[in-house]
């Protein structure tokens, strides 16, 4: 019997300048939500400075799972076919890594092995990320070659990762920071100024600003979990008010103005330049938006914890609560800078501020604290409201603000 040829496989398709975010993709990032607030508890639960710095490895590890999707779902519509099926056995990864998080460097007794659980999960979400977009690139040689060399830096990382999973204790930390720091390094030296495709600037700009709702979102979860924790009170109810806003201000800083001058300018980006741009102030400079805001709210949950001691915060707590924070608007600031906004000064100040107060260590209890960083954010609102109110309205004159 001759042996008949195999059906190609269908073609994806390509995106456009039209192309917008999917509701699937929306529906792909609700895992993240989960394990966005998996990193927060497992602070919470360390709370020790080894701690906060595994879980910012771990949360590198879920940006890492995340942002190349990012790209993926820019280049051909997610929610079609092959692609479709690719991103939903994604989501099955990334929850089965997501619920290991709490067993990441430290595996319970009975079942099976937490850390290599995560490991091996994580590098299932790299292998099918890269056959994905292989597919998705088609004819298109110069992007396939850029995947390839994306392949590498995703293969050292995975193997320090399983590595170092295998190895547990003091050395998984170690090689686990080390594999996504070459892994990330590595993979933005060959990126820069690489052969990508960003087709649509509008679908771009809203898949990171999702992303930081979803992580805003987790914010809220965390100031949920803190207040649940204790008899509802006056302190309490005055705390939980606080992170709300607080949560308010951080969201207020990033959408206001700053996304929506950074979409107008990468919307005129064309080619080289434009990928440039998505790598920088997006795929990077979005991870550490997202760390503040997940570190702003394990400081949060603490403060709301511990608000019926009358007690100050603990080395931990006060250094989420203000470092989280400055983060954020540094980050925020060089992100403005990069996408040709110019530096902003008052987010520089106040981040500076933020710094000064928690190295002097105020004698504050963790309601002060609390309320001191949110009015600090609120005041930082304030003024840049007022200040650059012409200029805001310019922004946001099409959009009828």
């Amino acid at each position: 019997m001759p042996h008949l040829p195999r059906p190609p496989l269908p073609a994806v398709r390509i995106s456009d300048e039209t192309h917008r975010v999917t509701t699937f993709e929306l529906f792909f990032d609700l895992v993240f939500v989960f394990a966005f607030t998996q990193v927060t508890g497992f602070m919470v639960h360390e709370y020790s400075s080894l701690g906060v710095l595994q879980g910012m490895v771990v949360l590198v590890l879920l940006w890492w799972s995340w942002a190349p999707f990012s790209w993926l779902a820019n280049q051909a519509h997610a929610d079609e076919g092959l692609m479709r099926f690719g991103l939903s056995a994604v989501m099955v990864a990334i929850f089965i890594a997501a619920l290991a998080i709490p067993e990441a460097f430290d595996d319970l007794d009975g079942g099976l092995h937490g850390p290599l659980v995560l490991a091996f999960a994580y590098t299932a979400v790299r292998v099918l990320h890269l056959g994905l977009y292989v597919y998705a690139a088609g004819n298109d040689q110069p992007l396939r070659r850029q995947i390839a060399k994306l392949t590498f830096t995703a293969v050292l990382g995975a193997a320090l990762v399983i590595t170092g999973a295998l190895l547990g204790g003091t050395a998984q930390t170690w090689f686990w920071l080390a594999g996504m720091a070459l892994d990330t390094g590595i993979t933005f030296l060959i990126s820069w100024h690489g052969n990508w495709r960003v087709h649509s600037a509008v679908h771009w700009t809203e898949r990171y600003g999702l992303v930081i709702i979803l992580a805003l979102g987790e914010s809220i979860v965390s100031i949920g979990v803190g207040a649940s924790e204790v008899p509802v009170s006056v302190p309490v109810l005055a705390g939980a008010a606080a992170g709300i806003c607080l949560s308010i201000g951080l969201w207020w800083l990033y959408f206001d103005v700053t996304a929506v001058a950074a979409e107008h300018r990468f919307a005129a980006l064309r080619g080289s330049t434009r990928s440039s741009a998505a790598v920088v102030a997006y795929t990077y400079l979005h991870l550490p938006l997202v760390a503040g805001v997940i570190l702003t709210a394990l400081g949060v949950e603490d403060a709301l914890a511990h608000l019926e001691e009358g007690k100050g915060l603990g080395r931990v707590g006060a250094f989420a609560l203000f470092v989280g924070p400055a983060m954020y608007l540094l980050t925020s600031a060089a992100f403005a800078w990069r996408m040709g906004g110019g530096w902003k000064k008052w987010r520089l100040g106040t981040a500076a501020l933020l710094l000064v107060l928690m190295v002097i260590g105020l004698p504050l209890t963790s309601l002060a604290a609390l309320l001191l960083v949110t009015a600090l954010i609120v005041g930082l609102v304030a003024v840049e409201s007022l200040l650059h109110r012409e200029a805001r309205g310019r922004i946001r004159g099409s959009q009828g603000a």
